[in-house]
């Protein structure tokens, strides 16, 4: 006997149309066999056509292509305006006697055209109102023009033309994308398409014109979105009515430097006790905190760092109106701490004051580095022709003294001594304009040796008012914000917090940044602490601005740490993108380095550069090697290298000391883009900031 009913089922599963043979039906349920063997349990409300032929493959492939013939706008014009099933479709749109087929070809135009028709139910629909469609239509428009513009875009990239477009959204695709935004996907596109990083690719269209300004510009776009400008702020006047110190100061930086911060001064030489002031600064008397100013430099943190320019905490009319700048008294919050002139030991307690204290100098190391040596402070060398420095000798003199002094005893505090093994580098661009560099100018590399006398004399005494300030802060129950270190073991890390711990690291019991307020956020921070110790003592922390457990207190030392960490790091790229420049401007294709890392890890004799080699992986950390230098990448910041030789054995000096920055950060800073790497090849750099 012949079955009595069809053979094949259409059904909706989930949402998708499939067909198969019926093997059993029930009430509610029926068994279907899929053309791959699989078998399916369909509800009965699913159950859409049966039918005995064609085979279930062919309905479906002919009646695809039958609905791609479909006018969507006539069907939805022969469509009935009350709900109704796909076979009424089908009757209307084809015949009344339609076909298999047919019938299954107007349900995949149903199901395919959301914006034309509304399911009502399985197999059932209902014209979506006119007003309804055609702003559903209007999309539809818009998205293919969008998808048409990402194409050209696209395309445009591929031919090595970077549109208008991506330009201006260049940091942003890169950065801080919108994913969804027509610029990225044109990007991702191309780079799928012409199989490059995305670097590359931008690099070969244009878009990436300049290996410095990529730089620069990613770092504007990530940390000053709303540029370096300022706006327009008045720097308030100190009101308080300060005494006079009977003292002559002067004040020891660079020449690039216009925040000068501190200050020093000598009493009583030739009486037995010497009387060493450190002065600093003082705009926390009259930049209140949450003003406007304030606000600025809570936003900055700090002055950002680079060869040939540099971003300030705060606008050069308010760096000045504070600046210990020579030729008249400057407000100042002073420390005055007594020394036997013999024995050099703390004679009483420290004393801090506010005062206005006359700067007779502002001496700049890097002109007379040359002429002040050790041996002439000590009175062992010729006097100097140059005045101002020969008057000052007993003064510098006596402070160099006191320097070794406090930093042997900082040295036995810590249990090590501190090494210099390498010089610091200084970078002078030539040509620099109001701009700022462009990454073409002509770099000359110098040194300073690291401790150098001036150098030492200003440390030991900045880490003395650190370091007293942050005790005293402790003890008036006044919270300030410390840097501490557990030990020297490896891998403790420098850390920053509000409880005032020991500095293993300095070899000191406490230290509270507190002389640089015209530079550092966390300075101006304490130093509102510390002036509230000054006016009133025992009660200072009930009139303090911040107290104990403060939760902006801890707000700023987070966003501080952060902030600082990536200013440095944007210091150290830039002077790896210089000393990269150095390298080619003088023609260096071979130097001499210390192998610093198991790994092929090396670190240039004469150049401030760490980067991988190829032929050390076996030497010892400290052996001296030759190495030919490799190709080099103005992008990733990366160079590398092969050692043609070894230079005798190993170091006898450390290639590296306990006080420099850790190895592992001495690479360039990684271009980390926002763009997936599953959707689009992209080149980056794995190194990190040097």
């Amino acid at each position: 006997m012949g079955q009595s009913h069809p053979m094949y089922l259409l059904f909706d599963d989930a949402g998708k149309l499939l067909t198969g043979r019926i093997l059993s039906e029930a009430d509610s349920s029926l068994q279907v066999e899929l053309d791959s063997g699989k078998r399916a349990k369909v509800k009965a409300a699913n159950a859409l056509l049966r039918f005995d032929k064609p085979s279930p493959s062919q309905l479906m492939e002919r009646a695809g292509a039958l609905a791609a013939s479909m006018e969507l706008a006539l069907a939805y014009e022969f469509a009935p305006d009350d709900e109704f099933g796909f076979g009424d479709l089908a009757a209307e749109y084809f015949s009344a006697k339609a076909s298999a087929e047919e019938k299954a070809a107007a349900l995949m135009c149903l199901h395919g055209a959301p914006h034309y028709f509304r399911r009502a139910g399985k197999g059932r629909y209902k014209k979506a109102p006119p007003d309804i469609l055609a702003q559903a239509l209007a999309a539809i428009e818009k998205k293919a023009q969008l998808q048409a513009q990402i194409d050209t875009w696209a395309a445009q990239l591929c031919d090595g033309v970077c549109p208008p477009s991506v330009r201006e959204q260049l940091y942003r695709i890169l950065f801080k994308p919108d994913k969804n935004g027509p610029e990225y996907k044109a990007v991702v596109d191309a780079a799928k398409r012409s199989q490059e990083g995305v670097l590359a690719l931008l690099q070969r269209c244009g878009a990436i014109e300049n290996a410095y300004q990529f730089h620069w510009q990613r770092f504007l776009f990530e940390h000053f979105p709303k540029g370096t400008g300022f706006g327009p702020l008045q720097a308030p006047p100190i009101t308080d009515t300060l005494p006079l110190a009977n003292v002559q100061a002067f004040s020891i930086d660079d020449s690039q430097t216009t925040e000068i911060d501190d200050a020093l001064s000598i009493q009583g030489l030739g009486s037995g006790t010497v009387t060493v002031g450190v002065h600093i600064a003082a705009p926390g008397l009259a930049i209140a905190p949450d003003s406007a100013i304030d606000q600025v430099a809570r936003t900055r943190l700090s002055t950002v760092y680079m060869p040939g320019h540099k971003i300030t905490m705060l606008p050069d009319e308010v760096v000045q109106t504070y600046t210990l700048l020579e030729g008249a008294p400057r407000p100042a919050l002073s420390l005055y701490v007594q020394f036997d002139e013999d024995t050099l030991a703390v004679v009483g307690e420290g004393r801090s004051a506010l005062e206005q204290v006359p700067i007779a100098h502002n001496l700049r190391h890097d002109q007379i580095d040359h002429l002040v040596s050790a041996e002439w402070l000590q009175g062992e060398a010729p006097a100097l022709d140059e005045a101002t420095l020969q008057t000052l000798q007993p003064q510098l003199g006596f402070l160099f003294r006191l320097a070794q002094h406090l930093k042997a005893q900082r040295e036995v505090a810590r249990g090590k001594p501190e090494t210099f093994s390498r010089p610091d580098f200084t970078f002078n661009l030539d040509s620099v304009g109001e701009e700022g560099p462009q990454g073409t100018e002509t770099v000359r590399l110098g040194t300073r040796r690291r401790g150098a006398p001036l150098d030492l004399i200003v440390a030991e005494a900045m880490i003395l008012a650190n370091s007293h300030w942050g005790q005293w802060l402790a003890r008036c129950g006044v919270p300030g914000i410390y840097r501490s270190q557990a030990s020297l073991a490896p891998g403790v890390k420098v850390r920053m917090g509000a409880k005032a711990l020991p500095h293993a690291g300095i070899g000191v019991p406490a230290y509270a940044w507190s002389t640089s307020p015209l530079r550092r956020y966390v300075d101006l921070v304490n130093q509102w602490q510390i002036m509230a110790c000054v006016r009133n003592g025992p009660t200072a922390a009930l009139v303090a601005p911040f107290k104990p457990k403060d939760a902006q207190l801890f707000g700023v030392i987070s966003a501080f740490d952060t902030a600082y960490t990536a200013y440095n790091q944007f210091q150290n790229g830039m002077e790896r993108y210089w000393t990269l420049q150095h390298i080619r401007q003088t023609g260096i294709s071979e130097l001499e380095a210390t192998v610093i890392k198991d790994g092929g890890l090396v670190r240039a004799d004469t150049l401030p550069l760490v980067f991988p080699v190829m032929g050390a992986d076996n030497l010892a950390r400290g052996s001296r090697v030759r190495v030919r230098l490799g190709a080099m990448d103005d992008i990733s910041l990366e160079v590398g290298g092969t050692v043609i030789g070894q230079i005798g054995g190993a170091s006898d000096a450390s290639p590296a000391s306990d006080t420099d920055e850790d190895e592992d950060s001495a690479l360039a800073a990684p271009v980390a883009l926002a763009i997936d790497l599953d959707e689009a090849p992209v080149v980056a750099d794995s190194g990190e900031a040097a």
